[in-house]
């Protein structure tokens, strides 16, 4: 099996540079918490694998040549996103209500009290959502991994081979941003950084999944 390595490489790393709905739900979360940054790129590789298994099968086939499909998850994805940012947006206009009443310490005690690993499932089921209902992750699979595979030999196999190496390289990248992140979680956490940085998240979410829900 010959694949183009090099060239599959430079095309993952730019499409994993440039921000999108899994960079900043992992962002976010890891603003939060280190260990919930991480649960969200695992979360958010775990529907790269989806959607690779399913490339892999001919499903992504299947779904990109019925439109009614492809709408489908399209809009479901657009709703998630928006979802995310309205939730972020209502997050930090009550923070602010509550610190100005005095209350913010009684609010974020309400918060953290909650079972760690029910806050890790929270974080790693909404980069899994994110991922799965991004049509473009399925469309990555389906039309810019055959551009690197050897036409002689097996589709699904080098598919799934290329796909493996993307999600790997994918847990690598997520877990050095997640430890940036980590470093600036005190300037984050501090109350008036914290509201705009939800705010500001918030709404690049809604005009994500607009944006999403608009295209043709």
């Amino acid at each position: 099996m010959t694949v183009d390595l090099l060239g599959f490489l430079g095309v993952v790393l730019v499409a994993y540079v440039v921000p999108g709905p899994d960079f900043l739900v992992v962002v976010r979360s890891a603003a939060e918490d280190p260990s919930k940054g991480r649960a969200a790129a695992l979360g958010a590789q775990t529907g790269l694998c989806a959607h690779m298994l399913a490339a892999a099968a001919g499903l992504s086939v299947i779904a990109t040549r019925t439109p009614a499909v492809y709408d489908g998850i399209r809009l479901m994805g657009a709703a998630y996103l928006v979802y995310l940012g309205v939730r972020a947006v209502l997050t930090a206009r009550r923070t602010a209500r509550e610190r100005r009443r005095a209350t913010e310490a009684t609010s974020d005690a309400q918060e953290e009290g909650g079972p760690a690993r029910g806050r890790l499932r929270s974080a790693f089921t909404q980069g899994l959502l994110t991922n799965v209902l991004n049509p473009k992750a399925a469309l990555f699979f389906l039309s810019v991994l055959p551009q690197f595979v050897d036409g002689d030999g097996s589709m699904a196999q080098q598919i799934f081979f290329l796909g493996m190496l993307d999600i790997l390289i994918g847990v690598v990248y997520w877990f050095a941003l997640v430890a940036v992140a980590a470093r600036l979680r005190a300037l984050l956490t501090r109350p008036k950084v914290r509201r705009r940085w939800e705010l500001t998240t918030g709404w690049l979410f809604i005009a994500i999944g607009v944006s999403v829900a608009a295209v043709a």
